[in-house]
């Protein structure tokens, strides 16, 4: 190999190493929803769902493009915020709202299935979550 193609190997190597990689969702496991109602008034989109995960099941790390009322009938929900924390442990018979643009993961830790009713209070033609990438969490 001659020198310059070495120094265009080694800048072509420099290069690729500086450029991060792209960060991929994490879908969820053992998640569904069921839509019960939707509603748009002006620009806001009103969605009633009901969202079950199973046993060892999880949403998969994301966020909302609006706020989120939810409410606990069955299990145990465990609720990670983007730094790795705990940032809530929901009961049946809680109620508790996701803010929006807050990347999170819910998780069933439990035994039996997580059934949560929700309202998705979103802009518009939003979709229900966007994926996110982990932020660094095990």
């Amino acid at each position: 190999m001659r020198p310059r193609s070495v120094t265009t190997l080694l800048a072509t190597l420099a290069l690729a190493l500086a450029v991060p990689a792209t960060a991929e969702a994490t879908p969820g496991s053992g998640v569904t929803g069921t839509i019960f109602k939707q509603k748009t008034v002006g620009d806001t989109d009103y969605v009633l769902r009901e969202v079950v995960i199973q046993p060892g099941g999880y949403t998969g790390w994301h966020y909302h493009d609006g706020k989120l009322y939810a409410y606990v009938k069955n299990g145990t929900l465990t609720h990670n915020s983007a730094d790795c924390g705990l940032d809530g442990l929901y009961r049946k018979g809680d109620v508790f709202t996701e803010p929006s643009d807050t990347v999170h993961i819910g998780r069933n830790l439990g035994t039996t299935p997580v059934v949560l009713e929700v309202l998705y209070v979103l802009p518009h033609g939003s979709p229900l979550s966007e994926d996110a990438p982990n932020p660094g969490c095990a």
